[in-house]
């Protein structure tokens, strides 16, 4: 440990020797802090600076230590080259330089951040201050210390603020320690510390003679006691009076003797026997004017929503005007629709100041006496939860599917939209086709939606005044699914869809709306829908009336007309492709016996021909005599039955010979057992069987 302790010696006298009396470097050797830029190209953990540590040495990746101070740029470069070439294989392009000139030192002591810093080499003591933080409160600017090894030097760092001369200021060095020792003000116990208060805190030494003043003051504290000293000059000294003060009850105890001293009535009078005699080690006390309670018959109180609520002097001929901008006026809260004078035999006097102002009202502001109060509510906060502040009288009810349902205050300039508009306005799921508008024992539904296609006249515009009930009903939430709101659905307002639908089931439906319109929010038909024979029926006629429609030619002509014009209240049926053939009327259908793969009934029409019902049925099985088919028309007069022959059909394609067909007649497609020639053919078959039996008994 001896020998690290000679070499620290030995390196702080270098470096000693290496400076000016300035703390500036005389040469280029290494110093203290300064910083040492290493580059060797290819090696990452290399190629940056590195710091001189307080012994004078750098820390090298792979290598640790290396004392460099004192050294010159050569010598430096030498000493770290061969501690790197330990390590590394290739140090010939390596390149050692002292990058920056820094000085280390330590800032202790009443500072904000005390440490050590790294500073330029030519910092001066208020930039190492500065890298502290800066100085707290309390410090002692008169006495700093400044260290260096064993010396100690104290310098006035508040006479080169005062002053701006340096010249007293100590040059730094690295290793340099700087103390800032606390003021002898601040006590042994950490606390705020303000001086602006000390030096408010009065004047005077001598605690038995001092005149103690405290209270709505601005600088309360102990003042020396002068000869001829009267209570105006002492509060003067104190900073005088806060805007709070009650200036008409200060307490004074001089002498051991109590005394109430009006300094109002002092100021307006000049009368200068009203200042209470002053005696060493007196008291002054100044109340808070909120302490005081003002009564009297010559006072008018102000309450509420004003600037500046109390009481105040009543004097001849002020108005209510005079006395509301008294007290400041009402705030920016205030209900200045509802002020309500108090008078002092107990009657109320309602006052609606916004009319009066506006010029909408006649009266004239209520008259005010001694005694009287006026009171200014608070304006109902839109959010407020409690709706009592607002009485019945004057309030308008809205629920449903607003955004901000509740209970409104009214007043006769509204109308039906400036309410609508003050609550938020209806909700996207709104029905706004049929508010409901409740007056008392009347009812009345208004339709915002065609109110504002008309251009919004104000004379269609619903009734309401203070007691009105308004509802707006919401839509359904899921058309798919609507079972749960249909009670809040009117029947007029709906359209019904049924049978083959994705989602059958009961819509909102207005005038506007198209058929397609009411098909897609059923999300359209199935896969087994019958688009041929859809039935609309319509509810909305005091006689029956259904309407049939072929969807499919819709859709090949694009002919709107064909579309039914469907209302609220309407009923869509779509039946199912293969539905019992009970559903439709022998009129309308052909029959399909015999030896077909789905013999049945089948809707016709005047477009289709025998082939067509023929493949509606299946086509003929593997039994059929197609050379025989019989086609039965049911006439007006009597039946009439021909036969076509398919195969014969299928060698010419003759539409000639295509049998007339129409709705109620029978195709009948014989088996091929029943004809002459099979039957001709078993007959042969058996009398083969009969010969070859009668030959094998022969030959036995």
């Amino acid at each position: 440990m001896k020998w690290i302790s000679l070499i620290f010696t030995l390196t702080v006298t270098l470096l000693s020797l290496s400076l000016s009396p300035h703390g500036i470097a005389q040469d280029k050797s290494v110093q203290v802090g300064d910083l040492i830029q290493v580059d060797l190209p290819g090696e990452s953990s290399l190629n940056r600076g590195f710091q001189v540590d307080k012994r004078g040495r750098i820390n090298l990746p792979e290598v640790g230590q290396v004392f460099v101070a004192g050294y010159d740029e050569e010598q430096l470069k030498t000493t770290v080259t061969q501690a790197l070439s330990q390590v590394f294989r290739d140090t010939s392009n390596i390149k050692v330089f002292i990058a920056e000139r820094q000085i280390l030192i330590s800032v202790q002591g009443y500072v904000k951040a005390p440490g050590e810093y790294t500073i330029p080499y030519n910092a001066n003591v208020q930039m190492a201050l500065q890298a502290a933080g800066g100085l707290r409160a309390g410090a002692q600017l008169n006495k700093m210390l400044h260290r260096r090894g064993a010396d100690r030097t104290e310098f006035d760092y508040k006479r080169f603020l005062d002053s701006g001369d340096d010249d007293g200021l100590p040059t730094l060095q690295s290793l340099d320690i700087l103390f800032v020792p606390a003021s002898p003000l601040v006590g042994n116990i950490e606390q705020e510390f303000d001086a602006a208060k000390l030096a408010d805190s009065g004047d005077s030494a001598d605690a038995r003679q001092a005149i103690k003043v405290f209270g709505e003051v601005n600088a309360p504290g102990s003042f020396s006691y002068k000869e001829n000293t009267d209570l105006v000059d002492v509060v003067m000294r104190a900073g005088g009076v806060t805007r709070y003060a009650a200036v008409e009850q200060i307490r004074v105890i001089s002498n051991n003797t109590p005394i109430l001293f009006n300094l109002k009535r002092y100021l307006d009078s000049g009368d200068a026997s009203l200042l209470p005699p002053l005696q060493p080690g007196a008291t002054i006390f100044v109340p808070k004017q909120e302490e005081e309670i003002k009564s009297g018959s010559n006072t008018v109180y102000v309450m509420g929503e004003v600037a500046a609520p109390g009481a105040f002097e009543g004097k001849p001929g002020a108005t209510f005007m005079d006395i509301l901008a008294n007290a400041g006026g009402p705030t920016r809260f205030a209900e200045s629709r509802q002020i309500r004078v108090i008078k002092s035999d107990g009657t109320v006097i309602p006052f609606d100041m916004t009319a009066y102002t506006e010029g909408l009202s006649r009266s004239s502001a209520p008259a005010i006496e001694a005694g009287d109060a006026i009171f200014v509510p608070e304006k109902t906060d839109i959010n407020e939860k409690s709706w009592l502040k607002i009485s019945p009288d004057r309030a308008v009810n809205v629920i449903g599917e607003v955004e901000r349902p509740g209970r409104i205050e009214w007043s006769d300039e509204m109308d039906f939209m400036d309410l609508l508009a003050h609550v938020g306005g209806p909700k996207g799921r709104a029905d706004t086709s049929k508010i409901e508008v409740a007056n008392g024992q009347n009812t009345v539904v208004f339709n915002l939606d065609e109110f504002i296609k008309n251009g919004a006249p104000q004379s269609e515009l619903p009734l309401v005044q203070a007691g009105t009930v308004i509802r707006v009903h919401d839509l359904p939430q899921d058309p798919s699914d609507n079972k749960s709101q249909w009670v809040r659905q009117s029947s007029d307002a709906s359209i019904y869809v049924f049978g083959q639908v994705k989602a059958p089931g009961r819509y909102r439906f207005t005038d506007e709306m198209h058929f397609l319109d009411i098909l897609s929010a059923a999300d359209g038909p199935t896969k087994d829908a019958d688009i041929h024979n859809i039935r609309v029926t319509h509810r909305d006629k005091p006689y029956a009336k259904v309407s049939k429609l072929n969807l499919s030619m819709y859709f090949e002509t694009g002919d709107e007309s064909i579309l039914p014009l469907v209302k609220p209240g309407d009923t869509i049926y779509i039946p199912e492709k293969n539905k019992n053939w009970l559903d439709s009327p022998k009129e309308k259908t052909v029959r399909v016996l015999g030896a077909v793969k789905n013999p049945g009934r089948y809707v016709f029409n005047d477009t289709m021909t025998i082939l067509d019902i023929l493949a509606v049925a299946g086509g003929p099985d593997d039994r059929a005599y197609v050379k025989k088919i019989s086609v039965v028309n049911m006439s007006c007069c009597q039946g009439q039955a021909r036969t076509f022959d398919l195969v014969e059909f299928s060698k010419t394609a003759d539409i000639r010979m295509l049998p007339v067909l129409r709705a109620g007649d029978t195709i009948y497609v014989p088996d091929r057992r029943n004809s002459f020639a099979e039957q001709a053919r078993l007959g042969l078959t058996d009398v083969f069987r009969i010969v070859s039996t009668i030959a094998i008994i022969g030959a036995l």
